[in-house]
């Protein structure tokens, strides 16, 4: 019998259009019936076109429906992938501009620090009325594939408040990091081993290995002497040389995750670099992601003149998602690094968190082997993220403003740059600017709009970032049409 994947958060042209596309390389999957669904009907047409017209191309007997009602969507679905991004631009860009004026300066924002927290609150309650949906009308063992951030919490929340959905969470940070230790030693990705272990973002390369030649020690020397590497991961390195051991995510990435290398602003620049947003860019992620919806919307015609999509093997993206689904149908194993309930597989963190480790994927579903413990220095530095997940997880569920404002608290970045007053302030300016998607903070944001408008209120300043770039117009993106089509065109927008 064919399978059914639904895709909520469809009018993603990358990561929608990528997962299609990566499904349909396996030949015995090339009688999907695919559903798409999400809020922006503009969006969610566009992609709709474009994968309906590579897909006849083709001449595969797929059925591919789009439609704004989540439930008819989501039907007797086997599979069901979250692309959502909830406040869309707007939210996010209250996430990175409001902490500006207190000093915190954030590369993305969608993970951790105020920005990571915000997005949980915004997404959380919708990823859990998508779970009670899927536990109502999609088949009955149907699997919710997460792809949004804040990827730890978000998971969390699903695998605990779910009702009972079977909740796993993707990401490409762990392969990113492999094709980078792989380039310090001049190999293919292929020729190193792996083992990695840890939180999202903040995962650990415990084990390296070429040949059997163990090269987790050799690392540091590797990276430093890299012409590249050494001038672009300087932050990750940094790491690398203080704790032992190597750690996803981008250098952007894990600057804002912990307390020291972004809090003085005139050291910001000593520990990142403008060569591509990734590497530490402030609000790098924000830019990149507008510059691709603003050039899409506009370019959107000309996109479907283009030749179609192909689905050859060597089309196939590095993404877990279509991976998972070709060993759960077909019994081919599968070896990745997913988000999932600890349940003893990291015995030094917390059981209840979700960690992203190895697993390994047949027909018999999704085996998650024993790791044991992490090394001391690594297990401390998630610890201290994993005590934010869990405040920000339970404020989001059940609208705590209380447990927010500790959360903001516990936030390493977030923490070393603000006092108390000041984080209890910013809280209450996030809540406010994200009224329209926060609708379990009903009495907290009417109680911070009271405050705000009491005139009492701590200055702030006027502050871009320490390392901000202008975002493109659309006359800027016509002068490179490539660069921007494919900027557009990425789920992984890093690469």
């Amino acid at each position: 019998m064919p399978i059914k994947v639904s895709i909520i958060g469809a009018g993603s042209i990358g990561f929608t259009r990528r997962m299609v596309r990566d499904i349909l390389t396996v030949p015995e999957l090339r009688d999907t019936e695919f559903s798409f669904t999400d809020i922006n009907e503009r969006n969610l047409d566009m992609v709709y076109q474009l994968c309906k017209r590579d897909i006849e191309s083709a001449g595969f007997p797929v059925k591919i429906t789009a439609t704004l009602d989540r439930r008819a969507a989501f039907r007797d679905a086997d599979y069901v992938f979250s692309f959502v991004r909830v406040g869309l631009l707007e939210g996010f860009t209250t996430d990175i501009e409001i902490p500006l004026k207190y000093g915190i300066d954030q590369c993305v924002g969608d993970t951790l620090a105020p920005g990571g927290i915000m997005y949980g609150q915004r997404t959380i309650p919708a990823l859990l009325d998508f779970c009670k949906d899927i536990s109502e009308v999609s088949a009955p063992d149907c699997l919710f594939l997460n792809y949004s951030n804040p990827m730890a919490m978000n998971t969390w929340a699903c695998v605990k408040y779910g009702h009972g959905v079977n909740t796993i969470g993707l990401c490409h940070g762990v392969e990113g990091g492999h094709r980078m230790i792989s380039r310090a030693f001049d190999l293919h990705p292929s020729e190193v081993d792996i083992i990695c272990a840890g939180i999202n973002h903040q995962t650990w390369y415990i084990k390296v290995t070429h040949k059997g030649e163990d090269l987790t020690g050799k690392l540091l020397e590797a990276f430093e002497n890299h012409p590249q590497i050494s001038k672009t991961d300087k932050v990750r390195i940094d790491m690398l040389r203080r704790f032992g051991y190597f750690s996803t995510e981008s250098n952007g990435h894990l600057s804002e995750y912990v307390p020291w290398y972004r809090k003085r602003p005139n050291e910001i620049m000593d520990w990142i670099d403008l060569g591509a947003w990734i590497n530490g860019e402030t609000g790098g992620y924000l830019r990149v992601c507008t510059e691709g919806r603003n050039w899409f919307d506009y370019d959107f015609p000309n996109w479907m003149k283009e030749p179609p999509a192909t689905f050859n093997p060597e089309d196939r993206s590095h993404e877990h998602g279509s991976r998972i689904i070709e060993a759960l149908e077909t019994g081919r194993v599968y070896r990745g690094h997913f988000n999932v309930l600890n349940r003893g597989c990291i015995t030094n963190l917390p059981q209840d968190a979700i960690v992203e480790v190895p697993a390994y994927v047949d027909g018999n579903g999704i085996n998650v082997p024993i790791v044991g413990d992490l090394p001391l220095g690594p297990a401390a530095v998630c610890n201290a993220s994993i005590n934010v997940q869990r405040l920000s997880v339970e404020a989001a569920v059940h609208g705590d403003d209380f447990l927010l404002k500790q959360a903001m608290m516990m936030d390493p970045l977030t923490g070393a740059v603000a006092n108390p007053p000041e984080i209890w302030q910013m809280t209450d300016e996030m809540l406010v600017a994200g009224e329209e998607w926060l609708p379990q903070y009903g009495k907290a944001i009417a109680e911070a709009k009271k405050k705000l408008a009491s005139g009492n209120l701590i200055p702030t300043k006027e502050y871009a970032g320490a390392a901000r770039l202008h975002t493109k117009t659309l006359d800027e993106m016509r002068q490179a049409r490539e660069e921007a089509n494919k900027n557009a065109a990425a789920a992984d927008k890093a690469e």
